[in-house]
């Protein structure tokens, strides 16, 4: 937990430039690229880590305009919110990945963003 909190403190930076710049997404990464990187998460390797999440982010920004359009139509900050826990959900998915299971990556992904989002969003509605 420690670690998953500092990578978060660390690259905080990074995630806001993203937030800010939507459009200029890195391109995504080849099915080799990315089981490369997988490989190498496995062994330890956290600049992979970063390299699978930064490669990543546009699905959080495409999950969050998808599945909670609502939210974008409201206000800039619930947005920035929604793709912020979505990030979460994506970092999560990139340290819990299995490639032997047989699932692609962004599936995987999608199932992690889309469930930070959800629970977070109940977690919110249980206090107001």
């Amino acid at each position: 937990m420690i670690t998953f909190l500092e990578f978060v403190l660390q690259n905080l930076l990074f995630i806001g430039l993203h937030l800010d710049c939507r459009s200029s997404f890195p391109k995504q990464l080849s099915k080799a690229e990315e089981r490369e990187c997988i490989e190498k998460i496995a062994a330890g390797d956290a600049e992979a880590r970063n390299v699978l999440i930064e490669h990543n982010l546009r699905l959080v920004a495409y999950i969050v305009n998808k599945n909670y359009p609502e939210s974008i139509r409201g206000s800039q900050q619930d947005a920035d919110d929604l793709i912020s826990i979505g990030t979460i959900g994506l970092i999560r998915a990139a340290e819990t990945f299995d490639y032997s299971k047989g699932s692609h990556f962004s599936t995987y992904a999608s199932r992690c963003i889309d469930n930070a989002i959800t629970h977070q969003r109940k977690h919110i509605r249980e206090f107001q």
